[in-house]
C-alpha cells in the first residue's frame, strides 16, 4: 500500500472529522477536571471500537467520566455495580416462564447497551466477569438457545480499584487480553483539585455533538490510515521482543517477563496507533504514534514472573524498556 492512494478528499474528512472527536475532549472537560490522557484513550477506544479497563483509587471520577462521554454521545448507557453475590443471569439476562402464556421469555440483561460501565469488575467471581467474555468478543448474547446482537457501537469500560484485596478476585487472562487498554486512573494534580473545589460540576451542561453515524464515519476512516511497512515491523519488532527478549538484546529484562503479549495485542497496537494517528488529523502513522499507545495496549497483557513482583517491577517499565531499546524507524 502507498501514501498517494488515499485521495485528497479523505485527507479532509479525517481533519474534519477528527475536529469532531476533538469537541468531544471539550465537553467531557465540562465535568470533568484534567484527566485530559484518559479522555484521549476513551476517544481512541471510541474510534478502535475497543474495551477500556480503568485501574485507580476509589473517588478520582471514574464513573463520572464514562457518564459524561456517553451524554457527549447520546448512547444508551448502562452502570453494573459487580458484587460477590452477582449472577451472570443478572448481566446478560435470562429466561422467565410466563404461567399466561405457559412459555418462556427472554429478559434481557443491564450488558443490552452501547456503554457498559462494570464497577468493580474484580469483586465479581470468575462465572460472571466471564459471562462478559461473549459480549466483549463476539458483540453478541446467548441465553438460552436464542442469541441476540447487541447494538454497535457496543464497548465495555471496567473499573477496578488496585489497593484493595480482601474480597476481589483477579481477571482471568483471557478476559484481561479482551481489553484493547488498560488506563491508570492517577490523583489530578494540585491546581487541578483547587479547581474541582471551586467549580460546581453538573452533567446537564454537557452537549450532544456526535451520533453513532458520527462515530461509525470516523471508525471508517481509521481504518483508511496508512501505516507504512517500516512502522508495521516496529510494531512486529515490539511484540516480538516482549516474547524473546534475548533476541533484541534485552537479556536483562528476561527474568522479569513470563509470557509475552498476544496476536492481539499486535492488532490492537497497529488500530490504536492508526486511531492516534486520526486524533493527530494525520492521514499517516508515525513511530510517536506507536509510542504513545504502547504501554496502554500491552501494560496488562505482559505476564510477568514472581521476580518482578518481587522486585516492584511493573509491565509499564518493561514496554519503557522495550521501547527505549527498539531503534524506531
Amino acid at each position: 500500500m502507498t501514501e498517494n492512494i488515499i485521495s485528497e478528499s479523505t485527507i479532509a474528512q479525517i481533519k474534519d472529522e477528527s475536529n469532531r472527536f476533538a469537541g468531544l475532549s471539550q465537553e467531557v472537560g465540562k465535568v470533568i477536571v484534567g484527566q485530559k490522557n484518559i479522555i484521549d484513550f476513551i476517544n481512541l477506544a471510541l474510534l478502535c471500537n475497543g474495551h477500556i479497563l480503568l485501574e485507580g483509587v476509589p473517588g478520582v471520577a471514574k464513573t463520572t467520566m464514562i457518564k459524561a462521554v456517553t451524554d457527549a454521545l447520546g448512547l444508551q448507557f448502562h452502570r453494573i455495580q459487580f458484587t460477590p453475590d452477582l449472577l451472570p443471569a443478572d448481566l446478560i439476562g435470562t429466561l422467565i416462564y410466563n404461567p399466561k402464556t405457559q412459555a418462556f421469555e427472554t429478559k434481557k440483561g443491564p450488558v443490552f447497551a452501547n456503554l457498559i460501565l462494570a464497577d468493580e469488575i474484580n469483586r465479581a467471581p470468575a462465572k460472571v466477569q466471564s459471562a462478559l467474555l461473549e459480549a466483549m468478543q463476539e458483540h453478541q448474547v446467548t441465553i438460552g438457545s436464542e442469541t441476540f446482537k447487541l447494538d454497535e457501537p457496543f464497548l465495555v469500560f471496567a473499573t477496578q480499584n488496585p489497593i484493595e484485596q480482601e474480597g476481589t478476585y483477579r481477571l482471568p487472562e483471557a478476559q484481561v487480553d479482551r481489553f484493547m487498554f488498560k488506563l491508570l486512573v492517577d490523583y489530578p494534580k494540585k491546581d487541578e483539585e483547587r479547581e474541582i473545589l471551586k467549580k460546581t460540576f453538573d452533567n446537564k451542561d454537557i452537549t450532544r455533538i456526535l451520533t453513532k453515524e458520527d462515530i461509525f464515519k470516523a471508525q471508517e476512516l481509521v481504518k483508511q490510515i496508512y501505516m507504512d511497512e517500516k512502522i508495521a515491523n516496529y510494531i512486529l519488532d515490539i511484540v516480538f521482543a516482549t516474547r524473546d527478549p534475548q533476541g533484541y538484546n534485552l537479556a536483562r529484562i528476561a527474568p522479569y517477563i513470563q509470557h509475552g503479549v498476544s496476536p492481539r495485542a499486535t492488532l490492537a497496537l497497529s488500530h490504536a496507533a492508526k486511531a492516534h494517528a486520526f486524533l493527530k488529523k494525520r492521514h499517516f502513522v508515525t513511530p510517536d504514534d506507536v509510542k504513545a499507545v504502547a504501554p496502554s495496549v500491552l501494560r496488562h497483557r505482559l505476564g510477568l514472573t514472581y521476580e518482578a513482583q518481587a522486585e516492584d517491577i511493573t509491565g509499564d517499565q518493561v514496554v519503557n524498556t522495550i521501547l527505549t531499546s527498539i531503534a524506531s524507524p
